[in-house]
């Protein structure tokens, strides 16, 4: 089946690299994953055939790449937490000190990103909400294998998924999609390198929620339903 007919939130959980090629293209497996890979080519008026070139040229799963498909639930879990929810916790803490740094300096600059602290600063406080309320709640949850009531809080956690979904265009937009003016300052450049890599993890660590652990949760809850 050519890939064209396959979901976005697939294509970035079967395919070593994909999530690269899907970044580029700005294509969001996380949450619009259920959109076939031809319906979310055609909302972005994208050539096709340029975009399947790119991924089916993609390398094979190298032996030492963890598949994260095929983990079990703590497996999982203990890698959202340990890679995602703590790396999270320190970035938005420098980026928003940083942030505000830049703006306070830079407040006469034509291209300075106004309001950029303040979008960072509600984005933390929102994500660490959400990050508690996983690990106090939904993980242990599933843990458990308390599948059946755990579909309630992963309902919740996707919804606020799609916020923070919005939150990282509004980022975008802020930063004019990270768009350095000539001769920014080393504080400038190392905000924008920041939110970068920021934006990057965001989308993987919704990712692995919202395409694998969530579906797995789901999956195991109909078989035991």
């Amino acid at each position: 089946m050519s890939l064209l007919n396959h979901s976005l939130g697939s294509l970035a959980r079967d395919i070593p690299g994909a999530t690269r090629v899907l970044h580029h293209y700005r294509l969001d497996y996380c949450c619009d994953g259920s959109d076939l890979l031809s319906e979310a080519l055609a909302k972005r008026g994208l050539d096709a055939a340029e975009v399947l070139t790119r991924l089916e040229s993609l390398p094979a799963r190298n032996e030492d790449e963890t598949n994260w498909s095929r983990a079990t639930t703590d497996q999982l879990i203990d890698h959202i937490i340990d890679r995602y929810h703590e790396v999270h916790r320190t970035q938005l803490a420098t980026l928003s000190d940083l942030s505000r740094r830049v703006e306070l300096t830079h407040t006469d600059h034509a291209e300075c990103p106004h309001g950029l602290a303040d979008h960072l600063e509600t984005l933390r406080q929102e994500l660490e909400s959400h990050m508690q309320k996983e690990e106090q709640i939904l993980f242990p949850m599933l843990r458990k294998g308390m599948f059946t009531p755990a579909q309630a809080p992963i309902s919740v956690m996707r919804m606020e998924h799609d916020d923070h979904s919005q939150a990282l265009a509004r980022l975008m937009e802020l930063t004019d999609y990270l768009a350095l003016p000539a001769g920014a300052c080393a504080s400038w450049q190392a905000l924008y390198a920041g939110i970068g890599e920021l934006y990057t993890d965001l989308m993987q660590h919704i990712h692995l929620e919202n395409n694998i652990l969530f579906q797995t949760s789901t999956r195991q809850e109909v078989q035991h339903g």
